[in-house]
């Protein structure tokens, strides 16, 4: 038994090095924080302890199937050209809320407004269907169409989510610096892909690895999704064993 979880450790390892996880950036940019998960350096490019790595993300699921199982969402967010689509797709496949493009500050720390815009959207989206829409002009049809383009943008991905989620997924803490300083005013826990110029101590379950490679991003989201519907398979059993 003991053998074959160190065949399966290696294999995980094994599949985080072929999609480039263990690259950081160059010294000169590391964040003295992220010491603790360096294996060295190479051809002055900081390099992670992939195995370090491969525990924090376990770490990081095992948080995520908790919140799953207290029926918490988790707000995945990540607008880096490398991983924006990648993290789209993965969150729509396990039903959860997303921000792909740009935050919308107040997302979090002034929730009841966002909600009121996400509200209206639905509403127009839901009178277009309906035809309602004939009764206005050729113009006015024509404005009310790309408000609710430009408002699909900005809340398509969180017209689900009717209450602050439990979890932040990000991709990338540098990039979506809003969004963490939201999250952490309102004391909510951050799971962030992370590379070697951020702050860790700023991240409650870090993730250190190349959070630049599509490789990285989409096994990491990979990994996170099968947390996620793992845990609601179990739950779906459980109850039907009540």
């Amino acid at each position: 038994m003991a053998k074959n979880v160190f065949i399966m450790i290696d294999n995980r390892i094994n599949e985080l090095f072929e999609a480039g996880a263990h690259y950081g950036y160059k010294k000169m940019r590391r964040h003295p924080s992220v010491l603790p998960f360096l294996y060295g350096i190479k051809n002055g490019v900081d390099i992670f302890d992939l195995e370090k790595t491969l525990k924090a993300l376990d770490e990081a699921k095992a948080r995520i199937s908790e919140v799953i199982s207290s029926g918490g969402k988790i707000l995945f967010v990540g607008s880096k050209n490398e991983g924006k689509d990648l993290l789209k797709r993965t969150a729509e496949s396990v039903g959860m809320p997303y921000v792909h493009g740009r935050w919308i500050g107040g997302t979090l720390t002034n929730f009841k407004e966002i909600r009121k815009r996400v509200t209206h959207m639905t509403s127009l989206k839901d009178k277009e269907q309906s035809g309602e829409f004939a009764k206005y002009t050729k113009k006015e049809q024509l404005l009310l169409k790309r408000e609710i383009e430009k408002l699909d943008v900005m809340f398509g991905g969180i017209v689900d989510m009717e209450s602050l989620p439990k979890f932040l997924f990000i991709i990338d803490p540098l990039v979506e610096v809003t969004a963490m300083r939201e999250a952490r005013q309102l004391g909510i826990p951050v799971i962030a892909l992370a590379n070697t110029d951020c702050n860790f101590a700023e991240i409650d379950y870090p993730i250190p690895a190349n959070d630049a490679s599509r490789k990285t991003i989409q096994l990491v989201l990979d990994e996170i999704a099968s947390a996620v519907n793992n845990t609601a398979k179990k739950e779906k059993k459980a109850v039907k064993k009540d």
